[in-house]
């Protein structure tokens, strides 16, 4: 068990990800964040747990995969301590299949599916049949079994809560000093600052607009189609999104663009007509050039770390972070994908 001290900057999922793997091997550790505890992009509606497609393995497709294992035990350890439902199924997910061409590319991943899950989901091309299903040319849609989902804002409560219930420090509003070892898991503005320390562009943030729709369909898996994600949550909600916008000036505004998501999800999925608007929601996402999350030493800064860039995986991976951030911070070792070392952003 360590004794070490350890302050997280930022109460998003990385930052509580991290500080509840920390706390659990006994370092007393403190999460501050300038604003509220998930107030940005980890407070929002969607919560799609979605695998990468199952071709082109890599290190990290595994380490997505390896988290979305890990995940049904360490959100139900979660909901237990804290008393609060993060809304985490693993109902799988549908997508439509638009052509010949994709059917054939489909039935291929299916069989590469097989082999990278290892038996422990399965991607199948089965019928379009029931009302809970997305517009096919086809008859046919993906049907997965490896994809979960979870509300954000719920997850991010009930994480913070058992962080606390454990015997863990909140600040919020804060601008203390850091003691410790430091962790900075600050969203897009601590990619920017990540940026300038490096003196090479690292990542930066990316809008995104989601909706909140009254439709009960709890039991159902979600739904992607037309880039759009379409997740059913426990409380009787569906959440619909998201844009993704490089240029934005207000990062709470939603906007048209949103509205163009409600027009595109209608058509898309049926079913969905005549369901109340509950919530109109937009945050920034922060998001790695390489498109990895970042996970390493801050530079020149002896004793601080990094956890960060998660854009749209962030709750996927979390649960594997969380082990991998403790093993670095607390052990000076951690098996780490080369590509998510910020000596990868380099040239």
């Amino acid at each position: 068990m360590s004794t070490a001290e350890i302050t997280v900057l930022g109460g998003g999922i990385f930052g509580l990800a991290t500080a509840w793997s920390c706390l659990k091997r006994g370092a007393r550790v403190r999460v501050q964040d300038t604003r509220k505890i998930g107030d940005g992009a980890s407070g929002g509606l969607v919560g799609a747990l979605a695998p990468h497609t199952p071709d082109n393995w890599n290190e990290k497709k595994q380490f997505q995969f390896e988290s979305l294992v890990m995940a049904e035990p360490y959100w139900a350890e979660i909901a237990e301590l804290s008393g609060i439902p993060s809304s985490y199924a693993r109902h799988g997910r549908v997508q439509p299949i638009a052509s010949a061409r994709a059917k054939a590319l489909a039935d291929d991943r299916a069989i590469k599916a097989n082999s990278v899950w290892a038996g422990f989901a399965q991607w199948d091309v089965v019928p379009a049949q029931g009302a809970w299903m997305p517009q096919t040319d086809t008859g046919f849609v993906i049907h997965d079994t490896l994809s979960a989902r979870l509300h954000p804002r719920q997850a991010v409560t009930a994480l913070a809560t058992a962080f606390q219930r454990r015997g863990g420090e909140l600040l919020e509003g804060s601008t203390t000093e850091p003691q410790g070892l430091v962790v900075h898991a600050t969203g897009y503005e601590g990619l920017s600052s990540l940026s300038q320390t490096m003196r090479h562009p690292v990542g930066n943030g990316v809008k995104g607009q989601a909706l909140l729709l009254r439709h009960d369909a709890r039991h159902a898996p979600q739904l992607f189609a037309d880039g759009l994600h379409i997740v059913p949550h426990h409380d009787g909600t569906v959440a619909v999104g998201s844009t993704s916008e490089r240029d934005w000036t207000d990062a709470y505004a939603t906007d048209a663009q949103l509205d163009d998501i409600h027009t595109r999800a209608l058509a898309a999925f049926p079913v969905l007509q005549g369901a109340q608007i509950l919530e109109r929601w937009a945050g920034v996402r922060p998001r790695a050039v390489s498109r990895a999350p970042i996970m390493d030493h801050y530079p020149d800064r002896p004793g601080h770390f990094v956890a960060n860039g998660g854009f749209k995986i962030g709750f996927g991976i979390a649960p594997k972070l969380g082990e991998v951030m403790a093993d670095l911070i607390l052990e000076g070792t951690a098996n780490i994908p080369e590509s998510f070392r910020l000596r990868s952003f380099l040239p």
